[in-house]
């Protein structure tokens, strides 16, 4: 080896060639086993990167249409209720109106009924009074002839009492034959 002499400007060419041999054998050695693990590596890395991208992607997507897809049902849902609720609003009207009709039809019936039985009350009570006018009156027409009355005679006298006041209630307008 040379002795290095003091003049900084004066070249030695020994250490240049060992320096440049070193670092072409590292280089190479560098570029033949590192430099394309580390290659390798990074497009790994790089590949990986891309597929959780990817992934992320196709998952927003799933996300998106299954939340599309939940809203609709949401809305599908919503819908079915409001028209459940419109039916069973109109069922109940729909009941309420034949509860009332059934209501009015009752009524009307009762009232219809209780009209015949107070008709009928009245028919008898006329024909009871009748029956006893008559033979209150066959009684005192008897007292005043001061006989008896055959069954036969008290008959025809019931029958012209009734003939009688049939007229006198016809000629008054409220007689039993004006109402029905």
């Amino acid at each position: 080896m040379l002795i290095a002499s003091t003049d900084p400007l004066a070249f030695n060419l020994l250490p240049f060639i060992t320096t440049i041999v070193v670092f072409s054998v590292v280089a190479i050695a560098l570029g033949v086993f590192v430099w394309p693990k580390i290659l390798k590596g990074l497009d790994d890395r790089n590949a990986k990167i891309l597929h959780e991208i990817e992934s992320a992607e196709a998952a927003r997507a799933v996300a998106a249409a299954k939340q599309k897809e939940f809203e609709q049902k949401l809305a599908e849902a919503l819908e079915q209720a409001a028209q459940m609720i419109r039916e069973a609003k109109s069922e109940a009207v729909r009941m309420g109106d034949e509860i009332r009709a059934k209501s009015e039809a009752d009524l009307a019936e009762r009232a219809r009924r209780a009209g015949e039985e107070i008709e009928n009350a009245r028919r008898a009570a006329i024909a009871e009074l009748e029956s006893h006018a008559a033979t209150l009156a066959v009684s005192i027409a008897g007292r005043i002839l001061k006989r008896e009355i055959n069954p036969a005679d008290q008959k025809r006298m019931i029958e012209e009492s009734m003939a009688g006041m049939s007229t006198m209630s016809t000629m008054s307008g409220s007689g039993p034959s004006k109402r029905n």
